[in-house]
This record gives structure tokens, sequence and C-alpha cells, in this order.
């Protein structure tokens, strides 16, 4: 990890100034703004926030996935969790079942409701990105990637590499 004696003694990276850098920590957030308020509002006119999007999203793509490994994925507590799961499943969006092998796993699925609110939400999103890749080229899109990447922090870059669970 940089630190920010390293960023001073590097004047020759123009991008390393503090004001560069403030700048893209700006611009992520307002990224981040825009990126999900369409979401935000299919979500609020049905009760639902943030938290169920992601939940939603990950149990989605992972399809019968541990409640464990959506844990380790959102990095929040169980009783957080628990909260959103349960919201989930009682307004019919998830549903959970017993491991066949260990049945004190709980799988996660989504129901036929869960996947057609999963896939309005992704298209929404899909189709910022696509016009956001379109107007920027590949190998501006293989940068981004690599600075989202480098962000992350080391061991959940590593359990990202290890479970290949972002793609």
């Amino acid at each position: 990890m940089v630190n920010m004696a390293d960023i001073k003694s590097s004047q020759k990276a123009l991008f390393l100034r503090r004001e560069t850098l403030k700048r893209g920590i700006e611009l992520l957030f307002y990224a981040y703004r825009d990126f999900t308020k369409e979401a935000d509002s299919i979500l609020s006119e049905i009760g639902l926030g943030r938290a169920h999007h992601r939940v939603i999203y990950f149990v989605g793509k992972y399809s019968g996935m541990t409640v464990s490994d959506l844990l380790s994925i959102l990095l929040i507590t169980k009783q957080s969790l628990s909260r959103v799961l349960s919201h989930l499943i009682s307004e019919g969006y998830v549903q959970q079942q017993v491991g066949e092998t260990d049945k004190r796993q709980r799988l996660l699925f989504l129901t036929s409701k869960g996947v057609e609110l999963e896939a309005r939400l992704t298209d929404i999103q899909c189709k910022r990105f696509a016009n956001a890749y379109l107007q920027s080229g590949a190998s501006d899109v293989a940068g981004f990637e690599q600075v989202l990447n480098a962000l992350l922090d080391k061991q959940i870059a590593n359990h990202k590499k290890s479970k290949n669970e972002y793609g």
C-alpha cells in the first residue's frame, strides 16, 4: 500500500498530486450516486433498499451460495444480513434450502420474483456501464477495472482471486 510520504516523494507523477486524488474520490462518490439512483428508485417503490439490492445481486450471481459465503462477500454482521435476508424471504424474493451434504448449511436461491427484480436492476446498471464503456474504449475499460481492483483491500482481492467470485 502506498503511503502519503511515497506520494509526496513522487513529484513527477502528476496523477498522484493530492488535488488529483481528491478529484478521483469526488468522482467516485458522484458516479456511485448516479449509478445507484435508478435502482434505488425501483427499490424504494417496493420497500427495499441498497442492502437488499446487494443480497439479491450476489444470490442471483452465485445461486446456491451459503449464508457464510454471502457474509464473506458483503462483510456485514450476521445480524444485519439476517434482518435483510429475512425480509427478502418473507417478501418472496429469496428462498433458503438446507444443504444436501451439510444440513447446517443454508443455501440461498432467488425465487422467480427475485430473478425478475435482479434482472430489472442489473439491466439498468448494465446500460449505464455500457454507455460509459462505449464512450471510453477498451483500453480505458481495462484501466478502470485495474484501478477498481487496486482499490480492493488485499484480503478481499485475494479472496476474489481464490474463489473467482467476481468474474
